[in-house]
């Protein structure tokens, strides 16, 4: 994704649903502030990160993967007002990128992922898991684009979106976008939005369980799923409770 000095607009496909007001108060400037990140060929980098606070807050990360390496992000996204998360990624041959996201929030706030994974030489695999939570009028959004190069057979690429609505206000977006140009690839993505099993809940208020801890359990297993890869145990606790602390927030 190019760097630019100025301020985009929902014309551009990746700032379609984004706080374009909350963006103005984030400045031109960060727009071209990326954290540039090389993994040199075989090695292993991990980034975990919480981000969101009262203010809007866009972080934008560049990865450049060497051959045979790993790169893996996890993120919980739990902002009280807009708040973004850009990644880029390139990936050499045999690389690998894994990437467990979790927007999670009410009010009236919009959190997103956007990634641009650019699968440059053969061989190379990618996934990436997100879950969105939100109740108010909260909005979660997940823009991911997967681009294969010309050469790059055999490519494996996956994106899985899936958004979990407590109330009726609140809102998920899910826009996968696929740009290939080689044979010999695998790419595949899902998106689904639903609400909470009311049978799950039913089913645990007649053994005992309060609603609060209903809700909050089947909200865990929901965004469990983002944080499968990461075997990280404290890092893993750390991005579950800062997701399970925001919902502690709503009074539904």
């Amino acid at each position: 994704m190019p760097d630019t000095a100025v301020l985009p607009t929902r014309r551009d496909e990746a700032w379609r649903y984004a706080d374009m007001d909350a963006v103005s108060r984030i400045g031109v400037s960060a727009l071209s502030q990326w954290a540039e990140i090389d993994v040199a060929d075989g090695e292993t980098f991990r980034h975990c990160l919480v981000i969101g606070s009262d203010a809007p807050e866009l972080r934008r990360i560049r990865l450049n993967l060497g051959e045979g390496a790993r790169a893996e992000l996890f993120a919980t996204n739990a902002g009280n007002d807009y708040t973004r998360l850009e990644i880029e990624v390139t990936l050499g041959k045999g690389a690998h990128f894994e990437f467990g996201g979790v927007t999670i929030g009410g009010g009236d706030a919009v959190r997103e992922f956007v990634t641009t994974t650019i699968h440059a030489q053969p061989g190379a695999t990618s996934n990436q898991t997100v879950r969105s939570v939100h109740w108010g009028t909260g909005t979660g959004n997940f823009l991911g684009e997967i681009k294969v190069a010309r050469h790059a057979q055999k490519t494996d690429a996956a994106q899985d979106f899936k958004g979990l609505l407590l109330e009726a206000g609140a809102s998920a977006n899910a826009v996968p976008q696929l740009e290939i140009f080689a044979d010999d690839v695998k790419c595949a993505h899902g998106a689904t939005v639903g609400q909470l099993d009311e049978s799950a809940r039913f089913y645990m208020a007649a053994r005992g369980l309060s609603p609060e801890l209903a809700q909050r359990l089947l909200v865990q297993a929901f965004i469990g799923d983002a944080f499968v890869e990461l075997d990280d145990e404290s890092e893993h606790e750390r991005l579950l409770d800062a997701a399970l602390t925001a919902l502690e927030g709503a009074s539904l």
